[in-house]
């Protein structure tokens, strides 16, 4: 374990008893993710998920340039009030500068995630290639540390305002295997269906976690993505939430936006159009993939054996 990440002590204690532990990014729950008091709210509804099934919380994030794995209640009020994005490419500058704040993306999360050895990652929605990606080569890290790192990552799918058929193309590309959880449609963070195909899926937790270790005999390192459904009872109307992104897309781009700009300023546009609607979906979401993921994860630990 790298002596260069501060881990938790009760992350630590799981991880050499080879009890289950999920990785969280720190975003979802900054000032950068979700607004006041509704971060704190995720951050409660997705750690008590996991402790629901059995497993530990790992939130990810850098304090005062260590990288952390796994945090203390004072640095969480720290994390909460972040406005500092890090991204795996960011994590020696914040680390070499010693950042005062850092939360962690996809990105970040999965490599700190990896070098403690933990397989298991729970976050809202993956990025991917943005819509004009042929112009602006503007493609998430994300999709590249998937492929890098060994762990299983749960997600609703990708963000909606992405080009969600180059993004499963991507993927298909560097080779990093996409399973449905429980449906044969990728999902649109929002949305159950975005109207394309998965590529494989699996049922149970178990599948899922026969899959991962199957990877590694035959030949393949990387990391596996499953994509979860939002609950349907939590999704909000499809139409709406479609006209509101066409929307703040013809906004975002008649602002000149571009790169880490457009997610939050999307994500406010819908916010607003749903009348603040889109809150509790993204808390049902992230909420259902942290318990996916603890049941993923206890699977894992269940059969003893790492990759």
């Amino acid at each position: 374990m790298s002596t260069a990440i501060r881990v938790g002590d009760e992350v630590a204690t799981a991880l050499g008893e080879g009890r289950p532990v999920v990785a969280l990014e720190s975003t979802i729950f900054s000032n950068l993710g979700l607004p006041a008091p509704d971060n704190l709210e995720a951050h409660r509804l997705c750690t008590n998920a996991i402790r629901g099934v059995g497993a530990v919380p790992a939130l990810t994030c850098v304090i005062e340039g260590v990288p952390r794995v796994g945090v203390t209640d004072a640095e969480l009020e720290r994390v909460l009030e972040g406005r500092a994005k890090v991204a795996a490419r960011d994590l020696p500058v914040a680390v070499g500068m010693r950042w005062p704040v850092g939360v962690t993306t996809v990105s970040a999360s999965v490599a700190l995630a990896s070098v403690v050895g933990i397989e298991v990652f729970a976050t809202g929605g993956i990025g991917g290639v943005h819509r004009g990606s042929e112009i602006t080569g503007d493609v998430s890290a994300d999709l590249g540390a998937l492929a890098t790192y060994p762990l299983v990552t749960v997600c609703a799918g990708a963000k909606a305002f992405l080009d969600l058929g180059r993004t499963l193309e991507y993927l298909e590309t560097i080779g990093v295997p996409v399973l449905g959880y429980g449906t044969d449609r990728f999902p649109a963070f929002y949305t159950r269906d975005s109207g394309l195909p998965v590529p494989h899926r699996a049922d149970s937790a178990p599948e899922v976690a026969a899959v991962f270790r199957a990877a590694g005999p035959v030949g393949y390192h990387g990391g596996i993505l499953v994509a979860v459904p939002i609950p349907e009872a939590a999704e909000p109307d499809p139409d709406r939430i479609d006209a509101a992104l066409d929307r703040a897309l013809a906004e975002a781009d008649a602002a000149g936006l571009a790169g880490p700009g457009v997610t939050p300023f999307v994500l406010g546009r819908i916010l607003e159009a749903t009348d603040g609607r889109s809150i509790p979906a993204n808390l049902a979401l992230a909420e259902n993939n942290a318990r996916v993921a603890a049941e993923i994860a206890t699977a894992l630990a269940a059969d003893g054996s790492h990759r």
